[in-house]
């Protein structure tokens, strides 16, 4: 095996297989016509958005964190409400429409836990100005604002335009993530990886190596997060290097060190 066919098949596992897609279409399906019913004109529009739309979400067997974004879209026409009014509202339908067993937890979104996978739903606004989702609580603003199909189109745009390879990789990335404890946001990483240039590259692996030459953090990112990328961007810099010294056996043990097999 080489660093590339390590790299590309491992990227092909880190799939959703068709027997989780089929659950979580009929698990949408349900709660689809579960929210109409609920909530009928007090809701405009709800829509499955997020990384399981752009094919980049993980499958549960790398990632037991991997979840489901659903977007519902609220009626302002009787006044536009704080985020926590919609909130609770979408906490009070999961109350009632599903059973205790699945967990119902409160977050900047609302966490629906079933067998396999969880669902977090997000409460929305929209104008003039598109869609508005509740701010991280660490933000002064109470609402920011999203394209999802914007999001998603340009994620297929250098999808396309860069040799099929920026979805493999945005997978490899979101893996190495989530074993060092996701100290990135996966949404963080899928925008860093879309704003890169890759120019020369072709193959997976050449991706892959000019993500770590060029993956940086800020001068207050915590001192532990620093030592995971610089350990990563190390195991990367020597399986180059001994792919350049014809060493491929230890080339492809330093790029396990970063992504091991699945």
């Amino acid at each position: 095996m080489s660093v590339n066919s390590h790299l590309t098949s491992l990227a092909s596992t880190l799939v959703l297989s068709e027997a989780e897609k089929s659950s979580i279409t009929t698990s949408i399906n349900t709660l689809s016509s579960r929210l109409t019913l609920y909530f009928s004109n007090t809701v405009t529009n709800h829509f499955q958005f997020g990384s399981s739309t752009r094919g980049t979400i993980l499958p549960r067997k790398a990632d037991s964190h991997s979840d489901i974004d659903y977007m519902v879209v609220f009626n302002t026409s009787d006044g536009q409400k704080k985020p926590q009014t919609y909130l609770d509202r979408l906490r009070r339908f999961v109350e009632a429409r599903y059973s205790t067993s699945e967990i119902c937890q409160s977050h900047p979104t609302i966490v629906l836990s079933l067998n396999h996978i969880n669902f977090e739903l997000v409460p929305a606004i929209y104008n003039n100005y598109g869609y508005h989702i509740p701010s991280p609580a660490s933000s002064w603003l109470e609402w920011t604002s999203t394209d999802p199909s914007g999001t998603n189109e340009l994620l297929q745009n250098e999808n396309k335009d860069n040799n099929y390879q920026i979805k493999p990789l945005v997978r490899l990335i979101k893996y190495w993530n989530t074993r060092n404890g996701h100290p990135f946001t996966s949404f963080s990483l899928e925008q860093h990886i879309v704003s890169r240039s890759f120019w020369g590259c072709s193959t997976l692996k050449d991706y892959f190596y000019e993500f770590w030459s060029g993956f940086t953090y800020t001068y207050d990112t915590a001192q532990y997060i620093k030592n995971m990328v610089e350990n990563a961007k190390s195991h990367a810099k020597k399986a180059k290097e001994y792919e350049d010294t014809n060493m491929p056996v230890n080339a492809e043990l330093e790029i396990k060190k970063i992504v091991p097999s699945l």
